[in-house]
């Protein structure tokens, strides 16, 4: 009879604790049965970009795994600085997580003032997937097969082409402004809200190119709707091997990746924290991901906690120093 008594406390305790921010306080037995309700999902971007090609994806995995809907709540704007900053007033409960990307180590440098600080109010809990810039035009539009021909081409025409980008200060951006900086070509930026919206633009013709991640782009240069003419570091991608790399093309520095982490509001439990982190881990050694992550030429860095941390850290000592380089400033 005692044992019935006590089975029944802790059932009322957490349906009680499940709904509030009290959660958090929970011994271990009770945090164990994490997630007893839908988890939300802030995406920083609009519906159809890179961060989406990997939230959407693990979202199903996770519902699957769990029994309890990962929910994507899109709220793109200001270069993602905008659903950053709702995610860290967010309520710590276990229940709210933000999925960020390299975007939001540049932001720091490229905005006088943010409302949240990347640092203090966000815990980063785990890097999901890194994936390289590729250089993609629309053909229609760009009279050129290869970064040579491109190159010859923007020369003789400065200021002729535009490039989309995410938004003022994302990874696009600064991909673009770096990539004008070595090569000496001038280049027009037409910043978008979200990458999902460039590329549709691109894919429409009206604008010519894009320093896009290949997650995002993957698709549409398969289907022939965009051309790839360079992917970002010292190797080719296994998912596209005839495009080449930019070290083989002559700019060994050009190295630009879009990677993507998870990041919880600060005061979240370090139970929830690592319970979030194991289904993470968890999703991603599944057929589906492993699949979804090769189709995208992704990587999954799988770097936690105090790892994830310090990468963070040299990526924004990094885009200081390209932002300052490149003078590159908010449209």
């Amino acid at each position: 009879m005692q044992h019935s008594e006590t089975q029944i406390q802790r059932r009322n305790l957490l349906q009680w604790a499940a709904g509030t921010s009290l959660a958090a306080t929970l011994p271990a037995w009770a945090q164990a049965t994490w997630p007893t309700k839908p988890v939300n999902l802030i995406v920083p971007f609009p519906a159809g970009g890179g961060t989406d090609a990997f939230a959407r994806p693990l979202s199903a995995i996770f519902s699957k795994l769990t029994g309890k809907q990962l929910i994507i709540d899109n709220r793109g704007g200001a270069g993602g600085t905008l659903g950053a900053g709702i995610a860290a007033k967010s309520a710590p409960d276990g229940y709210n997580f933000f999925m960020g990307a390299v975007h939001h180590t540049i932001a720091p440098s490229m905005y006088p003032k943010l409302d949240y600080d990347l640092e203090r109010d966000l815990i980063p809990l785990i890097l999901v997937a890194a994936v390289p810039q590729v250089l993609v035009v629309n053909p229609k539009k760009v009279p050129a097969n290869n970064l040579k021909e491109f190159l010859d081409f923007v020369k003789k025409n400065p200021g002729k082409l535009n490039y989309g980008s995410a938004g003022g200060g994302t990874s696009h951006h600064l991909a673009g402004e770096l990539f004008k900086l070595q090569t000496q070509t001038f280049i027009t930026h037409i910043p978008y809200r979200g990458a999902g919206p460039a590329l549709q633009d691109l894919i429409a013709g009206n604008v010519d190119m894009m320093f896009d991640g290949l997650g995002s782009s993957a698709a549409h240069i398969k289907g022939g709707r965009i051309k790839a003419l360079m992917v970002s570091g010292a190797k080719r991608n296994a998912a596209f091997p005839d495009v080449p790399c930019s070290t083989e093309l002559g700019l060994p520095d050009y190295t630009v990746s879009t990677w993507y982490g998870i990041w919880a509001p600060k005061g979240t439990s370090a139970d929830v924290q690592a319970r979030m982190v194991g289904e993470v881990r968890r999703a991603s050694q599944t057929d589906d991901a492993k699949a979804v992550w090769a189709a995208q030429g992704a990587e999954f860095p799988n770097l936690t906690g105090a790892q994830f941390d310090a990468f963070i850290k040299t990526e924004l000592r990094k885009w200081s120093h390209v932002v300052k380089a490149s003078g590159a400033k908010l449209d």
